[in-house]
């Protein structure tokens, strides 16, 4: 069940970082109201996964997905340039992430 929650956890962290974009530094209502769910959604159930999982597991494993998830949202949604080397970049974090699972216990 821990996964389940770090799923919905990560999901909620992307809705988060995208959502604050399009709050325009909190001067738009319904995108502020979204950004607060999803702060307490993504830490809601980032503490639930944590109560079984390593926490140098679940929060890097959590920021990764939220980094990758609004890496590729905010090129599809925002049109923002995908640069060989953001690419590279957002492919190293996710390495790093697999590494710190294949080492936790």
């Amino acid at each position: 069940m821990a996964w389940v929650y770090l799923a919905a956890a990560a999901v909620f962290e992307v809705i988060f970082a995208m959502s604050m974009k399009y709050a325009e530094g909190f001067t738009r209502l319904a995108p502020t109201i979204i950004t607060v769910i999803a702060t307490i959604g993504g830490i809601g159930f980032l503490t639930l996964a944590m109560r079984s999982l390593p926490v140098s597991v679940a929060y890097p494993i959590w920021t990764a997905v939220g980094t990758l998830g609004t890496v590729i949202l905010g090129c599809v949604l925002l049109q923002e340039p995908l640069s060989p080397l953001k690419l590279v970049s957002a492919l190293a974090i996710t390495g790093g992430v697999a590494g710190l699972k294949m080492t936790s216990a």
